[in-house]
């Protein structure tokens, strides 16, 4: 099944992924952790060290956090949000 719906571009989101190495997509409702973690793994081929999720009136937001050998910017650049 595929959990993540969407990239999330805001400032806040660009400057978490300059400064902190940090990913952020909109999820589906039923996503876990884990799920999330192995999609991104999975379609982006980085390693995933951390994830949060967020619950919010419109569904679920996951925070991701790469690992250090990895760069978000370059990720982001993929997918179209740079």
């Amino acid at each position: 099944m595929d959990y993540i719906i969407s990239p999330v571009a805001t400032e806040k989101t660009m400057l978490n992924g300059q400064k902190e190495n940090k990913l952020t997509f909109i999820v589906a409702r039923e996503a876990k952790k884990a799920d999330v973690a192995r999609e991104v793994e999975d379609k982006f081929s980085v390693k995933v060290t951390k994830v949060n999720i967020l619950r919010t009136k419109r569904g679920k937001k996951a925070i991701v956090t790469l690992d250090q050998s990895y760069n978000a910017e370059e990720i982001g650049e993929r997918i179209g949000i740079y």
